[in-house]
């Protein structure tokens, strides 16, 4: 015969669970909000280098060699721009994860190419931090603390 549990423990147990879970759901919060800025003052960088228009962003992708640079330009700075903030408030984070990756593999490829921590500051360190955070966040979701969350559990009670 089993003694009962002491009803403590399983107290103890969940509130261990719920803080452990929280804390976990604060860093992609934290996460989530500092690659949305990061991006978006990206995107700000290459529209004001840009003249304030995207025909010259574009031009300056053409200075690049970026495939398709008027039109790859201007995706870009969209993506970096809305994606940021999507990011912030966790909508769509799984699928604007992966296209901010895939952004900063084009980026590291056509940009950053010198070697790492290049005394020209052209390395691609940041690209590469910033695309394995965005991989992160692809993979672990919003968290309950971003709009996916709420979009989920709206459709489940539904």
């Amino acid at each position: 015969m089993t003694a009962p549990s002491h009803p403590t423990t399983t107290t103890t147990d969940h509130t261990a669970t719920t803080v452990r879970r929280t804390v976990h759901d604060l860093a992609l919060l934290v996460a989530r909000i500092g690659l949305g800025v990061l991006m978006i003052g990206h995107a700000w960088l290459e529209f004001v280098f840009g003249g304030y228009s995207l025909t010259g962003v574009g031009a300056m992708f053409e200075q690049t060699g970026a495939p398709l640079p008027y039109l790859a330009g201007p995706a870009n700075v969209l993506l970096e721009s809305v994606g940021g903030v999507a990011m912030i408030v966790g909508l769509g984070v799984p699928v604007i994860g992966i296209l901010m990756a895939v952004n900063m593999v084009g980026a590291w490829a056509l940009v950053h190419t010198s070697g790492l921590y290049a005394m020209d500051h052209n390395g691609p360190e940041l690209v590469i931090a910033i695309g394995l955070l965005s991989l992160v966040l692809a993979a672990t979701g919003s968290g309950r603390f971003g709009l996916d969350h709420l979009i989920a559990r709206r459709r489940r009670r539904a």
